[in-house]
């Protein structure tokens, strides 16, 4: 057992933990006042559901044996419910416990992600029950194609791209990025546009929450790249360096657009600029040295600063730019390893341009596409059912008065503490 290496993977752990709270804040402050409550209870409530069934079945499904050696899907029946991770084993570096639990982190997350694009018109219980259909019948496999690697002595078979296909996917550019991005499209063409979208303004109501929120996704991303390498080494002080740096790059390069485009650089695109280039260095961040982890940062901020403005033009209703950011953001990450790795960093393999040509491009693309088109058929399947059978929308009046009013919470004491008003809006629910 590495202590060190240990010791680094529960601070990692931790890390990406922080961000549960910062992405329900940089959520929370882009959308209205009376909306701020319902954002942060999708986030939470997303991990709650994907952390519930890791637990009983989706470890075991993504890192599982793969069945019949397809590398499609795996399964371990074994450590149904974990239990069988729990014990001492001397000869790994890491408890495997400790690894299962940064993975349910990675599965919440990623699920947690779509519910930016669905924000203040989507029922909070279909949404509870969307999120385990989604984890398990679309997370749990692709994590299983990008995440799961052949064991050395061949007794675990692993998934497709990660062995097959062999792209590079340091931390989840495309099983967490590009696939909660392309879900986010499918369930947003699905559930249709907000009452008065584009005309009506849908304006945020906090902007210095926004920041915090990127502020402390950027310090949870640390943990969320930097912890990947499973070990605290070379590895991941290189991932480190390139995760601030991408960050940096892809937030000036954000603000620049905004200048040359509107005529001033805000507070919102300097913290979409920061996510936009954590997003996309996220799959680079092994395989880039830093003068490639600033190209890739300047190109995601620019690029995904223009395609937050494709939703007017195509008519898509993405609620707080996923489609824009992480779908864009980690296709361009993904494709870029391609063209900007270097067998200097850590995962030891040139793109084309350091001489490697045109087989790690096009395994990139592959890996890329692959993810994409399942993810939006699956996505877009289980979103229609739903609807069919249970309604995704709230009420339109729900929806006119502010989504918070489901929950009888406000997130913001408008009215003061001693008004009718107030008193019966704290009063608990009727069930």
């Amino acid at each position: 057992m590495d202590s060190g290496s240990t010791a680094w993977l529960l601070a990692s752990t931790a890390l990406v933990l922080l961000m549960v709270p910062g992405l329900a804040l940089f959520y929370g402050g882009m959308v209205g006042a009376k909306r701020v409550i319902n954002m942060v209870m999708m986030t939470f409530g997303a991990v709650a559901v994907v952390c519930f069934i890791w637990v009983i079945y989706g470890y075991s499904f993504a890192f599982g044996d793969s069945i019949g050696g397809a590398g499609i899907l795996g399964l371990d029946t074994a450590n149904f419910g974990l239990g069988g991770l729990i014990a001492d084993n001397p000869d790994a570096t890491i408890p495997a416990s400790l690894f299962a639990v940064f993975q349910m982190l990675f599965a919440a997350l990623t699920t947690a992600l779509i519910a930016g694009g669905v924000a203040d018109r989507m029922k909070f219980g279909a949404w509870l029950v969307f999120t385990g259909i989604w984890a398990t019948l679309v997370y749990l496999p692709i994590a299983h194609w990008v995440f799961a690697f052949d064991a050395a002595d061949g007794s675990v078979i692993g998934g497709f791209i990660a062995n097959k296909v062999k792209a590079i996917d340091f931390a989840g550019g495309t099983a967490v990025h590009i696939n909660a991005g392309v879900a986010a499209l499918a369930v947003v063409l699905v559930l249709g546009k907000r009452t008065g979208w584009p005309n009506a303004p849908h304006k945020p109501h906090n902007l210095p929450l926004t920041a915090l929120g990127a502020g402390l996704l950027w310090f949870g991303w640390l943990g969320f790249n930097g912890g990947s390498a499973l070990s605290s080494g070379n590895a991941a002080s290189v991932v480190v360096l390139n995760t601030i740096s991408a960050a940096a790059a892809a937030a000036l390069a954000w603000i620049v657009v905004e200048r040359v485009k509107g005529g001033a650089m805000t507070s919102l695109g300097k913290s979409s600029g920061i996510v936009a280039g954590l997003v996309a260095i996220t799959p680079a961040c092994g395989a880039v040295n830093p003068l490639g982890a600033l190209i890739i940062g300047v190109v995601a901020g620019a690029v995904c600063a223009l395609a937050v403005n494709l939703k007017y033009r195509f008519g898509y209703d993405d609620s707080l730019d996923v489609v824009g950011v992480h779908l864009v953001g980690g296709i361009i990450g993904t494709l870029m390893i391609g063209l900007v790795a270097t067998a200097d960093a850590p995962n030891g393999r040139d793109g084309l341009f350091f001489g490697g040509g045109f087989e790690l491009l096009i395994a990139q693309a592959i890996a890329a596409g692959a993810v994409l088109a399942y993810s939006f058929i699956i996505t877009f399947a289980i979103a229609k059912v739903m609807d069919l059978v249970v309604g995704l929308r709230v009420a339109a009046d729900v929806e006119q008065e502010g989504i918070d009013s489901v929950h009888r919470e406000s997130g913001y004491d408008f009215l003061g503490p001693d008004t009718p008003e107030a008193v019966e809006e704290r009063e608990p629910a009727k069930v």
